[in-house]
């Protein structure tokens, strides 16, 4: 599939213009310079045509190991991606030197580039970004506003010549959603529920990788994909958007998204780190495993246990990894004390799956990637209506539910109503007098009998239908 990269120095609306080309809001922009660090791709549109899109980081004349510099080389990654480059320059602020030093770099470059002159909403800009734009001798440029969709017909027929005759159609796969309020609708019920969720083993497994921030995210993700994917640092607050990698391991392909770290509300002050946490919420939302990176030295803070318990909230397959293990001398004692607090602060998820890596030195990392797929076969479970009827007997023989006014709250049916994460729909009697702690005793029940260990099981409590009424 054709690539187009969007290249130019800070500011000049190259995650706007990403955006709008891939129908949504997937980079985050703000009027602060440099909010792009890592380079990230997207299917995009542009009239009848699809293709594929890559937002840079700005370019800075910086060749050491700042930011600035890592954000460079983090560019020229992307180019080698890329069969063309959209070189845009701002048509407020006029030709800068930097403008002029770029162009003569990309012409270097081997890659076709066209130029655009962004933020031409008025025809005084435009009329003045264009006189100037001739200068920098990348043929004739194009006038455009990324933020109000003007130009893109100009952009549509400079682009024309680069792509292919047949294009792919991306469709989004959806999880059905069904209420079923009563015994009539159970008939067929398993074949209608489960359609829509065998598991494809050529669609990409989605793992989000969070964490609070410093902990070895991006470098967990670089060590996976063995390449220097996105940026690192000792800096905290390095990676802002969240980045999606696609990658095979075992032949399955996964797609891997990399997130800013998260820290507590109150101290998020500053408004790109809010649109990043809200970023990093959505990886977690739309992911199927999250894997929740931890600091072997600081294990399972306050903040660690309030992401872990936002990714069970979400009903996502949570797996801890606990990096910088090569770090620690007192390993048995940091063990015991993160199977601890494990056990009495994430209570409601017994035998949550973790392991201790080092990201930086690509130990453990298989190990890691083993126990994803073990927990996303959980995650993916489908458990028999006939047999999860003759559980609940069972159960219920062992342990009635308690009486209400002296007559017994019958236990009725039980039936799987969805998977990912495994969910049930359990009708009894008097829904509103089932306890709290009965249904928990069901939903251990089922993660004991039925091999469910370390994902969240959901239980819906039903009202029979009294057929007296």
């Amino acid at each position: 599939m054709f690539t187009l990269a969007l290249v130019g120095r800070p500011n000049v609306g190259k995650s706007t213009l990403f955006n709008k080309l891939a129908g949504k809001k997937l980079a985050i922009v703000d009027d602060t310079p440099g909010v792009t660090r890592d380079w990230r791709e997207s299917s995009a549109h542009l009239f009848d045509r699809t293709f594929r899109i890559i937002d840079t980081a700005g370019l800075e004349e910086r060749f050491d190991d700042s930011i600035e510099g890592r954000m460079r080389r983090q560019t020229e990654a992307a180019l080698s991606e890329s069969d063309a480059v959209l070189f845009m320059i701002d048509g407020r602020a006029g030709l800068t030197a930097l403008d002029s030093h770029f162009a003569g770099w990309l012409r270097k470059q081997k890659k076709p580039v066209i130029l655009a002159v962004n933020k031409c909403e008025n025809e005084r800009a435009a009329q003045s970004g264009i006189a100037e734009a001739y200068a920098l001798g990348l043929g004739e440029p194009i006038a455009i506003s990324a933020e109000h969709g003007l130009g893109m017909e100009d952009l549509y027929h400079l682009l024309d010549p680069y792509f292919a005759e047949s294009e792919e159609e991306a469709t989004a796969d959806g999880e059905e959603n069904e209420n079923f309020d009563d015994l009539d609708d159970l008939e067929g019920l398993e074949d209608y529920i489960f359609a829509q969720e065998e598991d494809d083993p050529e669609k990409p497994l989605k793992i989000a990788i969070v964490g609070r921030p410093n902990v070895g995210k991006s470098t967990l993700l670089n060590a996976i994909v063995e390449d220097e994917r996105v940026m690192t640092g000792p800096e905290a607050g390095i990676t802002r958007d969240a980045i999606s990698v696609d990658w095979r391991y075992q032949d399955r392909p996964f797609r891997l998204v990399d997130t800013a770290g998260m820290r507590r509300k109150s101290k998020v002050q500053n408004a790109i780190e809010k649109m990043s946490v809200e970023d990093s919420l959505r990886a977690i939302r739309l992911a199927q495993i999250v894997i929740l990176v931890i600091d072997a030295n600081a294990p399972l803070e306050k903040q660690d246990l309030q992401i872990a318990e936002h990714i069970i909230e979400e009903g996502r397959a949570l797996i801890i990894a606990v990096n910088k293990w090569d770090s620690l001398k007192n390993r048995n004692e940091v063990l015991e004390d993160l199977k601890y607090k494990m056990e009495t602060s994430l209570a409601q998820i017994k035998e949550i799956p973790f392991q201790t890596i080092s990201a930086i030195n690509g130990k453990n990392i298989d190990k890691l990637l083993e126990r994803v797929l073990e927990t996303y076969v959980f995650w993916n479970k489908r458990i028999s209506t006939a047999g999860l009827n003759r559980w609940l007997a069972g159960m219920e023989s062992r342990n009635p539910a308690p009486l209400i006014s002296g007559r017994r709250n019958r236990l009725k049916y039980i039936t799987q109503i969805k998977t990912r994460p495994p969910t049930f729909a359990l009708w009894v009697s008097r829904p509103d007098k089932l306890p709290a702690g009965y249904k928990r005793f069901i939903i251990n029940g089922l993660r004991r009998d039925y091999g469910l260990p370390g994902i969240p099981v959901r239980l819906l409590v039903r009202k029979s239908k009294n057929p007296y009424a």
